[in-house]
C-alpha cells in the first residue's frame, strides 16, 4: 500500500509541477504583451511627433537661396524708416528660419522701412499646395489694401513675388504687426550661398553683433 501511495504522490506532484509551469507561462505572456504594446505605441507617438515637426518647418525651410534673393525694388509708397535700430549699411545677426542656413547668419542691412507686416496663408497660382503662415508680406505688397492695417482673417490679393506662384494669389491674413522691416544681404551658414536683398526680416528677428 505504501508503494502505491508513493506512486500516487509522485504522479500528483508531477501534475502540480506541470500546472505550475503553465501558470507561470500564462502570467509571463500576460505581462509581456502590454509592455510590447506600450513600446509600440511610444514608438508610433515619437514618429508622429517627428513628422509633425518636419511638416511644420517645411513651410519656411524649403526656400532656396535663389528664391530668397530679390532685385531690391520696393513699392513706391513704402516709407523708409527715419531712425531704424539697424541703420542701412550696418550689420546684425539674423535669428529667423525662413530658410535653411539663415538662422545665425550675419546680415548687412540694405533697406529699413516702417510698415505693417503680415504672416499669410495662400494657395499658389502655379498649382502647388497651400502655404501656411508665410513670413513676411508687407501692407504695401497687397492690392488696394486701404490705409488701415488688415486684421487676422481678412483677405487680399498679393502683388509680391517672393516665391513662385505668390503674385496674384489671394492671401488670408494670419497675423499683423506694425514694425520696422529690413531688406538684407547675407551668406547662408550651411552652403555659404549669397542671398541678396532678402525681403523681409523684422526688427525682432535681428540682434546686434557683439
Amino acid at each position: 500500500m505504501e508503494g502505491i501511495n508513493m506512486v500516487k504522490n509522485k504522479i500528483l506532484l508531477g501534475f502540480l509541477s506541470i500546472f505550475a509551469v503553465f501558470l507561470m507561462a500564462a502570467c509571463g505572456n500576460g505581462e509581456t504583451q502590454p509592455n510590447e504594446d506600450e513600446e509600440s505605441q511610444s514608438t508610433e507617438t515619437e514618429s508622429s511627433s517627428e513628422e509633425e515637426m518636419e511638416s511644420d518647418s517645411e513651410g519656411h525651410m524649403e526656400h532656396s537661396a535663389g528664391e530668397m534673393s530679390s532685385s531690391g525694388e520696393v513699392p513706391e509708397d513704402l516709407k523708409e524708416a527715419e531712425n531704424p535700430t539697424y541703420a542701412v549699411g550696418s550689420q546684425a545677426i539674423i535669428e529667423a528660419e525662413h530658410m535653411q542656413g539663415m538662422d545665425g547668419a550675419e546680415a548687412t542691412i540694405y533697406g529699413a522701412f516702417d510698415t505693417t507686416v503680415y504672416t499669410v496663408s495662400y494657395t499658389p497660382t502655379n498649382g502647388e499646395e497651400l502655404v501656411e503662415n508665410h513670413k513676411w508680406v508687407i501692407h504695401e505688397e497687397l492690392e488696394e489694401p486701404g490705409e488701415d492695417p488688415l486684421e487676422p482673417g481678412d483677405e487680399a490679393v498679393m502683388n509680391a513675388s517672393h516665391m513662385e506662384g505668390m503674385e496674384g494669389a489671394t492671401a488670408t491674413i494670419d497675423s499683423a504687426e506694425k514694425t520696422t522691416v529690413y531688406m538684407v544681404d547675407f551668406v547662408t551658414t550651411d552652403t555659404e550661398e549669397e542671398v541678396h536683398n532678402h525681403k523681409w526680416v523684422t526688427e525682432s528677428e535681428l540682434t546686434p553683433i557683439e
